[in-house]
């Protein structure tokens, strides 16, 4: 398996002297092989799942049948947590399917934050992201098709990501912080000296915090925290435009803050 799983015992911080680090800045391109097609295909897929099911949780005939006024939707409170519980356990689900083939990223964000961290290589780290693209790609022009969204006007279709009520930097400001949570949460959950736990608990710990984070963007972004999430729908459907820019680079700058400041802050004795 590429070095990307989560759990990478063997490149991890040494658990007896916490001062001796052992993983390193990796090319990758020992990486190249079925392992890696493997690893590919599994983020693809859950990527793909990510999308078709978690995207489509925002079901447009249930939030066009909301009570609305001048057409803004306004969410009611049981239909709000559900959206969050989609993508929340959703997400979780997909990680703990995808965690032995991958590591489970099925995000270019979580990808670029584990390549930072030096537990994947270079090479891994481009051709996931490929793939969590194509994968993304995939899942939205299934769920375009299967849902009949061509039969709804471009401003009935919803799901996408986009702010109307704050500016484009206040929109990548959330989006940063919600992505820097969520990598934060990951890095402390995968910690090596934290020890080893049942497999599921990483997926629960990983979905709580993708629920939470619904629950607080929602109102202001729809939730990104996500390249792939925050991009690919909105171009399916034809609305991607500027405000497109912020979903994908804001989780980027929040991947890019979070590392350095869990291994100098939150891991004590983390050596570079």
């Amino acid at each position: 398996m590429p070095e990307s799983d989560y759990a990478d015992v063997e490149n991890s911080v040494e658990i007896k002297n916490p001062k001796v680090c052992r993983r390193k800045w990796k090319l990758g391109f020992s990486d190249l092989g079925m392992d890696l097609v493997r690893a590919c295909f599994a983020e693809a897929l859950g990527t793909f799942f990510l999308i078709l099911i978690c995207v489509g949780c925002a079901n447009s005939r249930v939030l066009d049948s909301l009570s609305s006024t001048n057409g803004t939707i306004h969410l009611q409170p049981t239909y709000y947590l559900a959206i969050a519980f989609g993508f929340g356990i959703g997400i979780g689900g997909i990680v703990h399917i995808l965690s032995e083939a991958s590591g489970g990223h099925v995000n270019p964000a979580v990808s670029f934050a584990l390549f930072l961290d030096k537990r994947i290589s270079f090479v891994c780290l481009i051709f996931y992201v490929i793939s969590q693209f194509l994968g993304g790609f995939a899942g939205a022009g299934v769920l375009y098709g299967m849902g009949n969204h061509s039969d709804l006007g471009v401003g009935d279709i919803y799901g996408g990501n986009a702010y109307d009520s704050i500016e484009w930097y206040q929109a990548f400001l959330f989006e940063m912080f919600g992505t820097m949570f969520l990598i934060l949460t990951i890095l402390a959950t995968i910690n090596e000296k934290r020890g080893y736990v049942q497999s599921y608990l990483q997926p629960f710990a990983i979905g709580l915090a993708i629920f939470i984070m619904h629950i607080w963007l929602i109102p202001y972004t729809n939730c990104g925290i996500n390249p792939v999430r925050g991009t690919v729908w909105n171009i399916v459907i034809g609305v991607a435009g500027d405000q497109s820019l912020v979903f994908l680079f804001a989780p980027l700058a929040g991947a890019g803050l979070a590392v350095p400041i869990f291994n100098y802050i939150f891991n004590p004795g983390y050596c570079s």
